[in-house]
C-alpha cells in the first residue's frame, strides 16, 4: 500500500538517552490519526524528528513517495507540512490575518520597472498587501469553519479556544498535504473544545491527513480513524479505533492488564 508518509526505523538518541526506537509508522490519505502514551513516551521526539526540529539518529522518513531528511522545520513546511504546537507560536500584537500569513508575508519586494526586466528592491519598505492577505485570510477562515467577529482584532484580546482556531486555519491554509496538531484543545473550556473539534472534523471531510498527539482518550475515539501507541521510547502498536475500546488502549500504554477508571487522567 501507498502512504503519505511513513518511517522505518526512526531513532533518536540523546548521548546514552534513547528517546525514540525503531519507530515503524505509516499514515493513509485522508487519514487521522492520535498519537497517545504516557509523558515521556517518545510521542514529542517522534513529532520533532519527522518535522525537522531534530535530526534523527538513524531510520529513515518517506514523504509522499520520497525519501525526505529536513533540516529545518522551513524545510517540513515548503514540503506541505504544519505544525499546531501548544504554544501555538502566535503573535498576541498582531491581528487575524497578518498571524495567518506570519512569515509568509504577501509583499512586494521589488518595484517592477515597465519595458525593464530589471527591478528595485525594496528591502525592508516592502509593501504589505494588507487588502488582499485580508480576503485569504477571510475565505480561509471561513472554509475552515472558524468565525472571528472581528478580523482587526489583535490576539492579545482572544480567547484560547479562538486563538486555537486561528492556528489550526492557518495550518489547514498551509498544510495541504499534512497537519500535525499537539494537544489541540488542552487548557480549553467544553464549548472552545466542542468548536476546535469540529474544525478537525472538517479538514477529514477535506481530506487533509491529520496528526493528534493527545491524552484524551474520549477526544481520540471521537476524532480518528487510528491509534498508535508509544510505550518507553517505542511504538507498541497500533488499532483501528472502530476495532479497539479504551480499556485495549490503556493496557497498551501502560503494559498493564488493567481498565480504565473514572479519575485517570489520560481520559
Amino acid at each position: 500500500m501507498n502512504y503519505i508518509l511513513e518511517t522505518q526505523g526512526l531513532t533518536k538518541h540523546y548521548g546514552g538517552v534513547h528517546a525514540l526506537n525503531d519507530a515503524d509508522f505509516f499514515l493513509e490519505a485522508g487519514e487521522h490519526v492520535a498519537v497517545v502514551g504516557d509523558n515521556g513516551a517518545g510521542k514529542s521526539t517522534f513529532v520533532r524528528n519527522i518535522t525537522g526540529v531534530e535530526q534523527p539518529t538513524g531510520g529513515r522518513t518517506v514523504f509522499y513517495g520520497d525519501d525526505v531528511k529536513f533540516a529545518s522545520p522551513l524545510d517540513a513546511r515548503e514540503a506541505g507540512i504544519e505544525t499546531v504546537y501548544q504554544n501555538l507560536a502566535l503573535a498576541d500584537h498582531l491581528d487575524v490575518p497578518a498571524n495567518i500569513f506570519l512569515g509568509r508575508e504577501d509583499a512586494f519586494d521589488a518595484i517592477k520597472i515597465p519595458g525593464l526586466p530589471l527591478s528595485i528592491p525594496l528591502g525592508p519598505f516592502a509593501w504589505m498587501k494588507a487588502g488582499s492577505m485580508r480576503d485569504h485570510a477571510a475565505a480561509l477562515l471561513e472554509k475552515t469553519g472558524v468565525k472571528i467577529p472581528d478580523l482587526s482584532e489583535s490576539l492579545a484580546g482572544m480567547s484560547g479556544g479562538q486563538r486555537q482556531c486561528v492556528a489550526i486555519a492557518r495550518a489547514a491554509g498551509w498544510g495541504k498535504k499534512l497537519i500535525i496538531m499537539d494537544e489541540p484543545t488542552a487548557a480549553l473550556g467544553i464549548q472552545e473544545t466542542t468548536r476546535v473539534e469540529n474544525i478537525i472534523r472538517g479538514l477529514k471531510e477535506q481530506g487533509i491527513p491529520v496528526i493528534i498527539i493527545s491524552h484524551n482518550l474520549r477526544q481520540v475515539f471521537n476524532l480518528v480513524d487510528r491509534i498508535w501507541v508509544f510505550r518507553q521510547g517505542r511504538i507498541v502498536g497500533h488499532r483501528k479505533t472502530s476495532e479497539t475500546e479504551p480499556n485495549e488502549i490503556v493496557s497498551m500504554i501502560t503494559g498493564l492488564d488493567q481498565g480504565v477508571h473514572d479519575n485517570a487522567s489520560y481520559i
